[in-house]
């Protein structure tokens, strides 16, 4: 029997909906196919754009659906099935997301926050493959954690666990999660382009320029990329920039081997992108910072799904819903 599953992924600004084929034990999931469109304001009209878009895959391709997974950015209730005012998502409050999709396709439903969908994607078919204890960061938009321990997702009491970009790593410091010299705020696509847009600025008041920003009128343009690229060539203060930002993630994830003593931190979207620049920065700061004989058994590597892991992760939801 062919075991079909559905992702649903409601973006900030764009939303997908996939269709997935499971093949044998261990090989990874066959994405069958997927459609995008850009975010509605309305959750009901998001909704139907999601079953319409679902319909025609499940016509297209004649299947017969056995799990829907949701995969959204927190606060959200995955036993009750509510997102709960996410801040990329304004006006979805307490919003059922589960009930219609099984009402509609009579079919196991589940919801679980992005950072959580990843750590079941990588953990069953990309870099967390068999690990017991592994923990995914996303290190893209936003910093937040999904915990996979002792062979299962961990989510906490609320679904509220693995919320790591809150965490404080210097007195001051970019903005992020609301909060000056946070994880987030250090290690994330907006932290990271606050910080250099920061350090543009005083080195233009002194007449330097970068590769990245040569006036004031680029300043509010600045993004990680731009500063990414210019790192790889060398740019000086892009490098000074990344060697801030991996000196606070090796700070970061200093704090995560000591707590959870993990086998691996797989690490998304920035990190395999700037792995080159990075990796030396962070792995001397977490040698100087975690214990030893815990950072001895653990691996820091980039995301094994690479730029595709979102593709996976909400069909990790559904057939999280099949397991559990």
């Amino acid at each position: 029997m062919r075991i079909i599953v559905a992702g649903i992924d409601i973006g900030g600004t764009k939303c997908a909906v996939s269709l997935g084929k499971l093949g044998k034990p261990g090989e990874r999931i066959e994405l069958l196919g997927k459609k995008r469109f850009p975010t509605p304001s309305s959750p009901q009209t998001t909704i139907s754009l999601f079953m319409a878009g679902l319909d025609e895959l499940l016509e297209q391709h004649q299947v017969t659906l056995s799990a829907i997974g949701i995969s959204c950015g927190g606060p959200l209730s995955s036993k009750s099935g509510l997102i709960l005012s996410p801040p990329n998502l304004p006006g979805w409050d307490c919003i059922d997301i589960v009930s219609p999709f099984r009402e509609r396709y009579g079919v196991p439903t589940g919801l679980q926050n992005d950072a959580n969908a990843c750590a079941l994607a990588e953990w069953k078919w990309g870099a967390g493959v068999g690990c017991s204890h592994m923990i995914f960061l996303t290190f893209g938009t936003g910093m937040g954690a999904g915990l996979i321990l002792n062979d299962r997702l961990y989510a906490g009491t609320n679904d509220m666990a693995g919320e790591v970009g809150h965490i404080r790593l210097a007195e001051n410091g970019p903005i992020g999660f609301g909060k000056a010299g946070s994880f987030e705020g250090y290690c994330s696509g907006g932290g990271i382009a606050r910080l250099a847009q920061k350090m543009a600025a005083s080195r233009l008041q002194a007449g330097e320029a970068s590769l990245f920003c040569s006036s004031e009128a680029e300043l509010g343009a600045i993004t990680a990329q731009q500063v990414g690229e210019a790192a790889g060539q060398g740019d000086p203060l892009a490098v000074e920039i990344f060697l801030i930002v991996g000196t606070q993630l090796g700070r970061g994830l200093a704090l995560l081997v000591d707590t959870l003593n993990p086998q691996r931190i797989v690490i998304g979207s920035i990190y395999g992108r700037q792995q080159q620049i990075l990796e030396p920065i962070v792995m001397k700061e977490l040698s100087r910072e975690a214990l030893s004989i815990s950072l001895q058994v653990c691996e820091i590597v980039p995301a094994g799904l690479g730029e595709q892991v979102g593709d996976y992760a909400s069909l990790s939801v559904a057939l999280f819903q099949l397991d559990n």
